[in-house]
Formats: structure tokens, C-alpha cells, sequence
């Protein structure tokens, strides 16, 4: 039977943050109908079957590498961009499998990344003021009025994009040497709720609500407010969940979100993922881990590095030093082997292009040992925050690979 559409997710009138400026109403609902009636991206029972994977990870019994683009672009929807991501992520993959004797939850940052939160809405250069660029899905890159402007029908070619990414994705894992026994989830950020919401459907053979967008879903740093849409949304689909967890979090709501979030306490269905900065892991962490504890849900803790460590660099870009990302992910270890709990994975925005966006990294770049400053404009190609490169991702991979096998007691190599 066909999954039917399940109308909207969250009740009217609660409030949904970082949601786009659309100009035109009418031109929303028409798209958001468009959507309605187009087929979901992913079917019910492979969310079903990562959420069993990410079970296995609350229980400590797997690791989870999730990874892949700040913001997806369109114009990256190709075979070599996609399957550069899925080689880089299943070479780790296989790294942290070999070193850890437990499986490896391989989850992309794609097919739905395509759309950023902002800690403003606008931006100004030389005087002139615009739309912030919020990602392909809403609106351009480019610092032009035209480009800039939100237009509701770039949600259409979002889903276009993520369609054909995860036919790409598909066609790789069939295809390449090695890769056809693993898996490779699709993840993203259910920001845009006109995109999520009308591509919400009740599987037939249960009864049960999913968001058809991606395999995991979850809400960012912005939107994990107690009374946004957002968690509203999360809390009426039945695909596993995530919620990103900075600096700010206080006991309580990590509490709050589990009672909204996984009130029956099922293995699998809630992911927090910490976003703290490395000089803050080790003091923010262990209060919140023992805070949820409490509650008895089993959750997955997941170690997102990268968001906590951005900076602006000498030259003027935006860039994350490899030795502070893997500093907060080893803090994120200590302070889970300190109370006993386990470290379930990391959460990584990396690429498999060899670009010079992060800087540090022994072989991060083509030039020489290391990205320098001086190296940041020859190769920045990200169209908001900075990632890993190949060589740095692959670096990371193996440096992770030694916690692991510290923490599992398991030598490497």
C-alpha cells in the first residue's frame, strides 16, 4: 500500500523559528500542495531499520559517523561530489570498525542539508544590506538582490536534489568494492517545516507518522526551544530523532525534551548531540549526561566538534583549527569513560574534496603538512561553514579510531 499524506505535524499557532521571509503566501501553500502529493524519499521501514542500528549505539554496542556538508548545494547533486562523501565516510567507517570489534553506524549529512539556521537575518557588504543566504532551498549564494530574495519554489528542487543524491548514493554503495555491505542513512536538519511537513506520511502497515524527507531528522541549537514547532515536529513522527545540545543547555530541558521526545524510552529513537567547543566539553558535559541518566531513557550521546570551534581567520574566512575539533571530540571521551557511559559517535562536517577550509591537520593539505592560514582562499568552496577536507577527515578517522579502541580496550591495527 502507498503511504497516505499526514497532514500537518505540529498544532497550529505555536511559534517555529529561523523560518524563511517568504514574500508571497499563496505561492507557499501552492508549493507545499506540490510537495503533498509527490512520493517520500525514504520509506518507513529503513527509518525503521536505522532506528534499530541507533539502538544498538544507546546500548553500546555500535558507534555512529555521521557526516557530510555544512549546506548541501544544488549544483553538488553530481556523482563525483556525492560518492567523494560516501567514500571518505565508509574509509572511516571501516577505520573505526576495525579499531573499535563494534559495528559502525555510517548516517550522511544529505539529501536534505539545504537549508542553514542564521544568527542573523540579514547581511551587510559595502553598505548595501540583503536577505542572509539561508541555505539553496531558500534562497542564492550570491550578494544580489535577485539572488538573495526567498523563493518557495526552490523547496521543489530541494527535493529534486535530494532524490537524485540518494539515487547516487544507491548506485555508489551497489557499485564500489567493499561498500555493498554497508549502509548509509540519509540525515538533515528539519529546519524548513513548509519542506517537512507536507512530506509527513502514515505508513499503512502501521498506522505511524514519518517524516519522508530523510532517515534521521533532527532540531538544531535555534529551534530545540521547548515550545517551538520544531520539537512539536519531531515528537509526531516515528523516525529516530536528534537534538543538538550547545553551550547554553541547561539539566532541565535535556530532561523536558526527553519526556516530548521519547516519553516511552525506546533504544534508538532520541539522539542528543553535543555542541559545546572544546574549551567547555569538559565542564558542560558531565551534568547533562547525569541529568538524563536520571530519567532512565536511553539515549545515544553523540559528539558534534565542529560547531563550538569556529572563528574568523586572519584572511577573514570563517574556519575551525583541526587540533580544537579533535580536542572537544577526546574531552567528549574522557568525561564519558569518567562516569561511565558510553561515547556513541561523532557528528563531523567534512567533505571529500581537498579543500582548505579547516586549517591544522598533519596532511589536511595538497600543498604541503598542513592547511595554513595563507592556504584558506586558494580552495574555500563551502557555501557557509567550514569542513574537514579528505586528507583531514581521514586523519580525524584514525585519531578517533585510538579513542575508541582506548575506550573498547581493542588494539589497532
Amino acid at each position: 500500500m502507498t503511504p497516505t499524506h499526514a497532514g500537518p505535524a505540529a498544532p497550529d499557532g505555536l511559534p517555529a523559528a529561523q523560518q524563511p521571509d517568504w514574500p508571497d503566501p499563496g505561492r507557499v501553500r501552492a508549493v507545499r500542495a506540490e510537495l503533498g502529493a509527490l512520493p517520500g524519499l525514504v520509506p518507513a521501514h529503513e527509518c525503521d531499520r536505522l532506528g534499530e542500528r541507533l539502538a544498538a549505539v544507546a546500548r553500546g554496542e555500535a558507534f555512529l559517523l555521521q557526516g557530510g556538508d555544512c549546506a548541501e548545494e544544488f549544483r553538488r547533486a553530481t556523482p563525483g561530489a556525492v560518492h567523494g562523501t560516501a567514500q571518505t565516510l565508509l574509509r572511516m567507517a571501516g577505520a573505526l570498525e576495525q579499531a573499535a570489534g563494534l559495528p559502525v553506524v555510517t548516517v550522511g549529512r544529505l539529501a536534505g542539508q539545504y537549508a542553514k539556521p542564521r544568527s542573523r537575518p540579514t547581511e551587510t557588504r559595502g553598505g548595501r544590506t540583503l536577505p542572509a543566504y539561508r541555505g539553496d532551498a531558500v534562497n542564492g549564494a550570491a550578494f544580489t538582490a535577485a539572488d538573495r530574495a526567498p523563493d518557495p519554489r526552490r523547496l521543489l528542487a530541494a527535493y529534486d536534489a535530494a532524490r537524485t543524491t540518494l539515487g547516487l548514493m544507491s548506485a555508489y554503495l551497489a557499485s564500489a568494492r567493499g561498500a555493498a555491505s554497508r549502509e548509509v542513512f540519509a540525515s538533515h536538519e528539519g529546519l524548513l517545516l513548509d519542506y517537512e511537513l507536507p512530506l509527513r506520511r502514515t505508513d499503512p502497515a502501521t498506522g505511524r507518522a514519518y517524516a519522508t524527507s530523510g532517515h534521521l531528522i533532527w532540531a538544531g541549537e535555534r529551534t530545540r526551544g521547548l515550545d517551538d514547532a520544531h520539537i512539536a515536529f519531531l515528537a509526531g513522527i516515528a523516525n529516530p530523532v536528534a537534538v543538538k545540545i550547545g553551550p547554553t543547555a541547561r539539566p532541565g530541558e535535556l530532561k523536558e525534551l526527553v519526556r516530548r521526545l521519547d516519553p516511552e524510552h525506546r533504544p534508538g529513537r532520541l539522539t542528543f548531540v553535543i555542541r559545546v567547543g572544546a574549551r567547555k566539553v569538559r565542564q558542560v558535559l558531565p551534568d547533562l549526561v547525569a541529568a538524563v541518566a536520571e530519567t532512565g531513557a536511553p539515549v545515544a550521546w553523540v559528539c558534534d566538534p565542529m560547531h563550538g570551534n569556529t572563528f574568523e581567520a586572519p584572511t577573514g574566512h570563517k574556519t575551525r583549527h583541526f587540533d580544537d575539533v579533535y580536542d572537544e571530540i577526546a574531552g567528549f571521551f574522557e568525561v564519558h569513560a569518567m562516569l561511565g557511559t558510553h561515547p556513541g559517535g561523532v557528528h563531523l562536517e567534512l567533505t571529500g574534496d581537498e579543500v582548505t577550509e579547516c586549517v591544522g591537520g598533519g596532511a589536511g593539505s595538497a600543498r604541503g603538512a598542513g592547511v595554513s592560514f595563507a592556504d584558506l582562499p586558494w580552495r574555500y568552496a563551502s557555501a557557509c561553514d567550514p569542513r574537514l577536507n579528505r586528507s583531514q577527515s581521514l586523519e580525524m578517522g584514525r585519531l578517533i579510531a585510538g579513542l575508541v579502541a582506548e575506550r573498547t580496550r581493542v588494539p589497532v591495527g
